[in-house]
């Protein structure tokens, strides 16, 4: 009887396999014919694998050999400025910076370094971060060289002094000194305070004036363009004083002063008031105002009905009078020179 039929006399599929070798030893693998695929053709290379056995030369991913890149002829590039508008901070003109010659000014980074901005290594990352400015256009190469005594520098939107011999200095003037450079009557004054600078060739111009009874900070620079712009009530660079009054102070008061009083030379008002503190019969308050008229703290306090017993200025824009004792000096920052120059548009 055949095994491999069924009762039916269908054959049986199942059971139609080759037998075993007899050798022992398995059918060989798949892919070991000699690099025959199943249908029998060439075997298809790796990705990556050259299809030319022993070809010279390295291949891409895709197999093709990779051809060598022409070597393009070194230029020396000059220093390129970009017109790409700046960050919403920083200030633009239309002027872009004039290129000087070898030889001639100081290389951009070397500038910032010595204005203490940052090291030379800092510098030149600003610079290519597309930070500094140049006579209102940003430069983002290393090699500009720029005049100090001419250019116009910012980071990040804000000026960089980079001449040598400006003067910035805040002052705590002492109660009853006058806020002059010098006194007819032999009063003491602030130019007492500078006279060494002053006899050293130093010309400096006090920003404002403060009554001798009043004490507090003020400016002294020897930029004339800056001392103006600073005390020029247009520009409206805010000051703020600390003052000292008799009565017990309503809190109702600060609209009042925002609102305006009227002087005799004019109605006159604060841009922010606010009420520190009150003691026994005096009370301690805060104004801010941009007004530059003699005496306008104490005249508009008076006119209603608080009279100033003591008053301080504090603060000139951004910069602070700081805990230095009455008659003291100190030369002002970085950042609060850059501060007071973006202040006035300079």
């Amino acid at each position: 009887m055949n095994r491999s039929a069924r009762r039916d006399g269908t054959p049986d599929r199942g059971r139609g396999k080759p037998a075993r070798s007899t050798t022992g030893k398995k059918d060989a693998p798949r892919g070991a014919t000699g690099g025959a695929s199943r249908t029998g053709g060439p075997k298809k290379p790796h990705r990556g694998q050259s299809t030319t056995a022993g070809a010279a030369g390295a291949t891409n991913k895709r197999g093709k050999p990779k051809q060598a890149k022409p070597q393009r002829q070194q230029v020396p590039v000059s220093p390129k400025i970009s017109n790409a508008k700046p960050a919403r901070h920083q200030h633009t003109e239309s002027v872009a910076p004039k290129q000087l010659a070898v030889g001639e000014g100081v290389r951009l980074q070397k500038v910032l370094a010595q204005a203490g901005v940052a090291s030379r290594r800092a510098a030149e990352e600003l610079i290519e971060q597309g930070r500094v400015e140049v006579d209102g256009a940003i430069v983002i190469e290393q090699g500009l060289r720029v005049d100090p005594e001419n250019a116009v520098v910012r980071v990040d939107g804000i000026r960089v002094v980079v001449k040598k011999d400006l003067v910035h200095i805040a002052l705590n003037k002492p109660r009853g000194w006058q806020s002059t450079m010098s006194d007819d009557l032999g009063r003491p004054c602030i130019g007492d305070i500078v006279s060494e600078r002053v006899s050293a060739g130093q010309r400096l111009f006090h920003v404002g004036r403060l009554d001798a009874d009043t004490e507090g900070l003020i400016l002294l620079t020897n930029d004339g363009d800056l001392a103006h712009r600073l005390m020029h009530p247009s520009f409206e660079v805010p000051k703020t004083y600390l003052a000292t009054v008799n009565g017990v102070v309503d809190r109702s008061l600060g609209r009042t002063l925002k609102a305006g009083v009227e002087l005799e030379d004019g109605p006159a008002k604060v841009d922010s008031f606010q009420l520190l503190d009150v003691s026994g019969k005096q009370s301690l308050v805060r104004i801010v105002l941009h007004e530059g008229r003699k005496h306008i703290v104490r005249r508009l306090l008076e006119a209603v009905g608080h009279p100033v017993v003591r008053l301080v200025r504090t603060d000139i824009g951004s910069v602070a009078l700081g805990d230095g004792r009455p008659g003291t000096l100190r030369v002002l920052g970085r950042g609060e020179v850059g501060s007071l120059y973006k202040a006035v548009g300079l």
